[in-house]
């Protein structure tokens, strides 16, 4: 009998113990929640996360702060959080870089399919391929003759080893055969500067401001990559695709968000859900409009497939072209 009443009281224990696990999950959140980013306030991952920060919290009712450590690529805040309690408390908004950042390092810090859990896309951002506005580049096609031309005289900008700008020139790279010079500037500001003054011959550009440059015909532009559609700010500009070079419509500027591996499911669906609520709003938008960011939030697995299918173009890509990162 003894023994018959201790497994009721065992099994009555598990059962409360699961009904409160489930009821705390159900209650997420009831405290505030951290948003790390790896980079400095200002720039265009910063100015997203402010975006959606604000949209969340209005929908999760807790505060939503956002934390700025910036340093090593990004690596920082990346290993911070890797380290946090898988509680959703603390939560990674991450760039591109995030997938690129191991591939080139000989011993990576962290594995971005083992060591987090997928939330959300958040958006991508295109970019647009542009030369001096006195080239003789006037299309992809021209970029590609001259190159070929004159093997290892042409260069391209970028603002830094394995960002989008230097995947995009390396691709371009590959697809063509050309043989370029990459040139890495810390900074979008003083690479367009040179680019334009010609002694750069062309970059993969964000459009974030781009368009005053274009209007006073100090920079023009040849092809969009990172969607599959023209811009509304340049009309006549074709997509990659359209100019005879497909396979670029996935390699503009991304933005997504994860959280600590063994997050439990019903917490990610949670931030999910904030997520998708956030950028329906309106109001951000209007603000994602106003820097170039299309909203592109999807369910947690379908950013787990986006990763992976990231993962795998770019380690191809870095191994072939011999792309490297100190750590």
């Amino acid at each position: 009998m003894w023994i018959q009443r201790r497994r009721v009281g065992t099994a009555a224990a598990a059962l409360l113990f699961s009904a409160s696990g489930a009821f705390a999950q159900s209650a997420f959140p009831s405290q505030p929640i951290k948003v790390i980013i790896g980079y400095a306030a200002g720039g265009a991952l910063d100015t997203v996360t402010r975006i959606v920060a604000q949209g969340m919290a209005e929908s999760l009712g807790q505060p939503v702060v956002v934390d700025n450590k910036p340093g090593a690529s990004g690596l920082i805040a990346t290993e911070f959080v890797k380290q946090a309690p898988p509680d959703g408390y603390t939560v990674l908004f991450v760039p591109s870089t995030f997938v690129v950042n191991p591939i080139m390092m000989v011993k990576a810090p962290y594995d971005p399919a083992k060591d987090f859990t997928p939330v959300s896309n958040l958006a991508t951002m295109a970019e647009v391929l542009v030369t001096a506005q006195d080239s003789k580049i006037n299309s992809v096609r021209d970029l590609v003759a001259l190159a070929k031309a004159d093997p290892g005289k042409m260069s391209y900008a970028s603002t830094g080893v394995g960002g989008p700008a230097h995947l995009s020139g390396e691709l371009l790279q590959t697809q063509t055969g050309i043989q370029t010079i990459h040139v890495p500037f810390k900074g979008n500001a003083p690479a367009v500067t040179e680019v334009m003054a010609g002694r750069v011959s062309y970059m993969f550009n964000p459009t974030t401001g781009l368009k005053e440059f274009v209007q006073a015909k100090k920079l023009k532009p040849i092809a969009i990559t990172g969607v599959n559609h023209r811009l509304p700010e340049f009309p006549d500009v074709p997509t990659m695709a359209e100019a005879g070079f497909p396979g670029f419509e996935d390699v503009g500027i991304w933005f997504g968000v994860v959280a600590p591996v063994k997050t439990p499911p019903a917490v990610v669906a949670r931030l999910n859900a904030a997520i998708q609520d956030a950028l329906r709003k309106p109001a951000a938008l209007e603000r994602l409009k106003s820097v170039g960011a299309v909203p592109t939030a999807g369910t947690p697995k379908e950013f787990q497939d986006f990763l992976a299918r990231d993962l795998v173009r770019w380690t191809g890509l870095i191994k072939a072209a011999g792309i490297t990162m100190s750590n």
